[in-house]
């Protein structure tokens, strides 16, 4: 499905890409989990989008994976897809009988970077409404931040500060997308991992987010994992590491998305 209607926000003349949302409906879940798939702003992994996808849903948890724009686009492009697909998936809630207030959004490397963006920003106007959608509000339940990029300084990801806001950042925009340094009160309880290994993205950038969280009295999960290497999904071929999903999948029964009874 189309993520936009026919007005897109900081649309480019030069791209024919379209954001898309696809549904993987599961019986019993209360809740959904909106899943961006990582990519370092430049694409888009399909085990981190499509597989997490067809994971949750296997396990019980609606999920709807967004095909957000990536490089050449940039800040504030990205972050206007993931605020639209929050309020898309409230939209339509009762279409897919879901609780429109136990919608999480998941994201894994730049991707959680993306999920941790709007959990940290809601209240910020990035785009002009453009039809009914617009009118829901984009702030997340609760946020599922897998290896994630959060950091814009001494521990970013190159790649990802580039391609978001660019090869010589403002100070200004270093700090706003530096998501430890966003966090208050009021941003979403959160569920994160990460490998001690993780070579592309440091752990450091986990535990600012969660030392920032736990500052501000937030409700958080975080598991440091000591092997695997970056972009690990569900990390299958690491059985310790792997144990990470069954914690996920607990602590969406604990906040409310997933049904005690889903299979």
């Amino acid at each position: 499905m189309k993520l936009w209607g026919d007005t897109m926000p900081y649309s480019m003349e030069s791209e024919d890409f379209v954001p898309t949302i696809e549904a993987y409906p599961a019986e019993n879940s209360k809740g959904a989990v909106v899943v961006f798939p990582g990519g370092g702003y430049s694409n888009r992994a399909e085990h981190e989008g499509t597989g997490m996808g067809k994971w949750l849903q296997a396990n019980g948890v609606t999920a709807f994976v967004v095909e957000y724009r990536v490089a050449p686009y940039r800040h504030p492009a990205e972050i206007s897809d993931a605020m639209r697909a929050v309020r898309f998936v409230r939209h339509y809630a009762d279409k897919y009988g879901i609780d429109k207030d136990k919608i999480a959004v998941m994201g894994s490397s730049a991707g959680g970077h993306l999920a941790g963006s709007v959990s940290v920003h809601y209240d910020k106007k990035m785009y002009e409404p453009t039809d009914e959608i617009d009118k829901e509000d984009c702030k997340p339940n609760a946020s599922v931040l897998c290896y994630s990029v959060i950091d814009m300084f001494e521990y970013r990801h190159d790649g990802s500060r580039q391609n978001l806001i660019g090869p010589n950042p403002l100070q200004s925009d270093k700090e706003l997308m530096s998501l430890y340094m966003q966090v208050d009160k009021n941003t979403p309880p959160a569920f994160l991992w990460h490998t001690a290994e993780d070579s592309c993205v440091p752990v450091e950038n986990t535990l600012l987010y969660a030392n920032a969280l736990a500052k501000a009295k937030v409700p958080f999960e975080v598991h440091i994992y000591p092997h695997g290497p970056h972009g690990l999904g569900l990390a299958q071929d690491i059985p310790h590491t792997a144990q990470w999903t069954n914690a996920l999948l607990n602590w969406l029964t604990l906040i409310g998305i997933k049904s005690e009874k889903a299979e």
